[in-house]
């Protein structure tokens, strides 16, 4: 310490002190108050933890318990912890305060724009840099709201004495804190940046009495500088990613080699995080905009990402796979050989996802001894995006794992492609003129008509439940009766019983209903439109499926005008739905009673009793009470009535 700080400050060293740096702060103006907009967050499950973990979590209670920085809690509430690995190997812990963040209110505190923060250091010759020690042990929680801090382990629930890491307003209230403190030096010799101080001045001797004023600050604040993090006397400063001096701003030259030796953007992330980076320096370049100008047009929807000098293409169908090598050149892409079968009997019954998998392991055996001579690592392009993560995965099935040790043995990464941006491999995986034998799987148009379609859906009662059944030839006559009394479709089916030929519609030969293209048209009959609904809904075998599930299952099948809007409707007012429904929204708040009135017909409260049978002309009540004496009048209404009457 004594070698860092000149010794002209030794008189300040007690601001570098360790040992009172670990002690709890006391209360300031600007404490981290803890306001919620909603109710408590809900007590959460404890993470699973490593033995590594747990020791790492034992000593870190230990330790914060001792310093007095944490206690134990009976808090209503609760969170639980997690580590993330420190770049030296350690482990850091966190607590996932993501739940308490939703229903906090935010401090608007502002945080100084960096620009701004830059300008200030025009014309000046010499800096030093002060970096704040336990930045977010700074703040006390105010006091009765620490309770909203505890986190949840298997060692007990404690609870913060100081503000914590992941709080959402901790930002706010640490630059709150130190503009309090430094208000009046702000921009005259004093630039601050949550925990970090810049000190400025022009000439050699002011700087120490100004350096001198902001060690006394911080001592009276009980405010802590790390040493090792602090400059003092230098003629330039490292600040927000830039070099300042005497001589104006300048690049971070290591920012500057990252983004020359930065390699071309592979897909969009990549992309977007090399325009973020190289964003932050566009003052500094010139023609920036003219020398990025193709790339902005890569973040579109459809676009294409240049693919690697050394590409494979896979993909696969429901009944058959397709892969395509094709090396990148100069001159564009040159596909090198194609390579395509049909699925085994077995193979058909894999999901959609190891079918892809499998288009890609059965393409690297295909060109395994090529694809080992590469000396540099090749992409693999597949319109699965899921597929990209297989690599991460931590639960894998048998077949998963045995292709994980083949696909070791090769250096590659797996990249998604839509296979709408190159035909090839999606071509020779999807024939016109595969069909499979029968007993395989025989590919061919659904030839079901619409007696049998809505057979399916009947069930023979069981002693495990009864399904209510609507005779078939009853829905068949009643949709055929509604559609000839249908303006709207009678005149649709005299001209197709003409054998005219009209888009989209025509007859099924078998029950004789009017379909549009595939679904049976269905006419505008609320009661023929809820019997198929509670099929395709109410029935045990659908298990009263979301929205967008009913609405798919029932479009399958039918048609009728409006039908989104009702399916929607009837869904969200199922009250079997209602009952069963996981809820998602926030929890509701404590009710909050009104004001009791100071004394009598100075607040009312009123309603309508509606939809009763008529009596001397009167179908509803007005109700009025009284809320200070409970007096209630009833006054016979209708329910035409308006507000002005």
């Amino acid at each position: 310490m004594l070698k860092v700080v000149p010794s002209v400050y030794h008189q300040y060293l007690n601001v570098f002190s360790t040992v009172k740096a670990e002690k709890p702060p006391p209360h300031h103006a600007c404490h981290d108050h803890i306001e919620l907009e909603g109710s408590l967050p809900p007590v959460e499950v404890i993470y699973s933890l490593s033995k590594q973990e747990s020791d790492t979590l034992r000593a870190y209670i230990s330790e914060n318990v001792e310093k007095g920085f944490i206690k134990t809690s009976s808090s209503s509430t609760g969170a639980p912890v997690l580590f993330v690995k420190k770049k030296d190997g350690g482990l850091h812990l966190c607590v996932d305060y993501h739940k308490l963040n939703a229903v906090t209110r935010k401090n608007k505190y502002p945080v100084p724009p960096m620009n701004q923060l830059l300008n200030v250091f025009n014309g000046q010759s010499i800096f030093s840099n002060i970096d704040l020690r336990g930045a977010y042990i700074l703040l006390r929680i105010k006091e009765g709201y620490e309770h909203l801090t505890c986190f949840r382990t298997k060692y007990g629930s404690f609870e913060y004495l100081v503000m914590p890491f992941g709080r959402t307003n901790a930002p706010a209230s640490v630059q709150n804190l130190v503009n309090d403190i430094f208000q009046d030096l702000l921009d005259v010799y004093v630039v601050v940046y949550l925990d970090d101080l810049r000190v400025f001045s022009k000439r050699e001797e002011e700087h120490v009495t100004h350096v001198s004023t902001v060690l006394s600050r911080l001592r009276a604040n009980n405010l802590f500088a790390k040493a090792s993090k602090c400059l003092f006397h230098v003629s330039s400063i490292e600040y927000l990613g830039y070099v300042v001096s005497s001589e104006g701003l300048k690049m971070d030259q290591a920012n500057v080699q990252q983004i020359l030796n930065w390699p071309p953007p592979r897909n969009l992330k990549a992309l977007q995080s090399f325009l973020g980076f190289a964003n932050f320096y566009h003052h500094f370049m010139k023609n920036y905009s003219k020398k990025i100008s193709s790339l902005p047009s890569l973040l579109k929807k459809d676009s294409c990402f240049p693919l690697n000098e050394k590409a494979l293409k896979t993909d696969a169908s429901n009944y058959a796979l397709g892969a395509v090598p094709s090396p990148v050149s100069d001159s564009g892409k040159h596909p090198i050989a194609f390579n395509s079968r049909k699925l085994i009997p077995a193979e058909l019954n894999y999901e959609i996802n190891d079918k892809e998998l499998l288009g890609i392991v059965w393409a690297l055996k295909c060109w395994r001894a090529f694809l080992l001579s590469l000396s540099s690592p090749f992409e693999v392009l597949t319109n699965h995006s899921s597929l990209q993560y297989f690599f991460s995965s931590k639960v894998l099935t048998c077949r998963q794992a045995h292709w994980a040790k083949f696909l070791s043995e090769l250096h590659f990464s797996i990249t998604y492609h839509p296979g709408r941006l190159d035909t090839f491999p999606y071509a020779l995986s999807r024939w016109d003129n595969v069909y499979l034998e029968r007993g395989e799987y025989f590919i061919s148009k659904n030839t079901m008509n619409f007696q049998q379609l809505i057979e399916k859906d009947e069930v023979q009662p069981s002693r495990y439940f009864t399904v209510k059944v609507e005779s078939l030839s009853n829905l068949i006559e009643s949709i055929q009766k509604k559609l000839w009394q249908s303006s709207q479709y009678r005149s649709i089916l005299e001209e197709l019983g003409k054998g005219k030929s009209i888009q989209d519609y025509s007859i099924d030969s078998s029950s004789q209903l009017l379909l549009f293209k595939d679904p049976v048209v269905v006419p505008n009959d609320p009661t023929i439109q809820l019997s198929i609904l509670q099929k395709r809904h109410n029935s045990p075998l659908a298990g009263h499926p979301g929205q967008e599930k009913t609405l798919k299952l029932v479009k399958q099948d039918f048609h009728w005008s409006g039908m989104t809007q009702f399916i929607k409707d009837y869904v969200s007012s199922c009250q079997q739905c209602s009952i069963n429904k996981n809820i998602h929204h926030k929890k509701f708040g404590l009710l909050k009673p009104l004001p009791i009135p100071n004394g009598p017909w100075i607040c009312l409260s009123m309603d309508f009793i509606t939809q009763l049978p008529l009596s001397n002309s009167f179908d509803s009540i007005l109700v009025i009470v009284e809320r200070f004496s409970k007096m209630v009048l009833f006054i016979p209404t209708m329910s035409s009535f308006k507000h002005c009457q």
